[in-house]
C-alpha cells in the first residue's frame, strides 16, 4: 500500500521567513501551520518538508545548526501535538555545483517518495514560490498551491497571473487542495 503526503516547504510556509536561519530562537511558526498539519494527518496524509538550505554550500551555516533549529521547530510542533513525518533539504550552492535535488528539481520529493513508499500522483506540494510549486509538477503531484506568506507575500500577484493557485496561508492551501481530494 502506497502512501500519500503533502511536500512542503519549510522556511516562509511552516515557520517566518529568515534569510540563512542558524539560530534556533529565530523559529516562529506561521499562523494557521499546526492546524494545517492537524488537517493533513486527519486525512491520512504526511507532512514532508522539501527545503532548499543552500545557506550550508555558502558557508552561512553549519549542518549541525541546520539540525538544531529543526529540532527547535520539531519541539514547537509538539507541544501542540503535531510534527513533520520527515525534513528533506538540499545543502547545495546553485551557482557552484549542480545536482538533483535543488527546487525546482524533483529529487527531494523523488526521494522522500522512494525512502517513505508515497505515491507522489496522489500527493500535493505547497510552497512560497513558484519554483516550488515547479518542483510538484516536475514531480508528478497530483496538485500544488502557493502562499501569499514568505516570499509569496511579493510573488503572489504574479504567480497568480501565470496562473498558479495562490493562498492567504499554508491552511488555506491545505483546505482548498484537501477539497480536490473529497470531489
Amino acid at each position: 500500500m502506497s502512501r500519500k503526503a503533502f511536500f512542503l516547504d519549510r522556511d516562509g510556509v511552516i515557520i517566518r521567513q529568515v534569510e540563512y536561519l542558524k539560530d534556533p530562537d529565530g523559529v516562529e511558526l506561521i499562523p494557521g501551520a499546526v492546524e494545517a498539519l492537524r488537517a493533513i494527518h486527519r486525512s491520512g496524509f504526511l507532512a514532508v518538508v522539501v527545503s532548499n538550505q543552500s545557506g550550508i554550500a555558502r558557508g552561512r551555516f553549519t549542518r549541525e545548526e541546520l539540525a538544531e533549529v529543526q529540532a527547535r521547530l520539531d519541539e514547537l510542533l509538539a507541544a501542540e501535538g503535531e510534527k513533520l513525518d520527515a525534513f528533506y533539504f538540499c545543502p547545495h550552492d546553485p551557482h557552484v555545483e549542480s545536482c538533483h535535488c535543488r527546487k525546482p528539481k524533483p529529487g527531494m520529493i523523488l526521494d522522500a517518495a522512494r525512502d517513505l513508499g508515497i505515491d507522489v500522483g496522489s500527493s500535493f506540494m505547497i510552497g512560497d514560490r513558484p519554483a516550488d510549486l515547479e518542483t510538484g509538477i516536475a514531480a508528478g503531484c497530483r496538485g500544488w498551491a502557493m502562499t501569499r506568506t514568505g516570499y509569496g507575500e511579493r510573488l503572489g500577484d504574479e504567480a497568480e497571473r501565470a496562473g498558479y493557485n495562490v493562498y492567504a496561508d499554508i491552511l488555506a492551501a491545505v483546505t482548498a487542495l484537501l477539497q480536490q481530494v473529497e470531489e
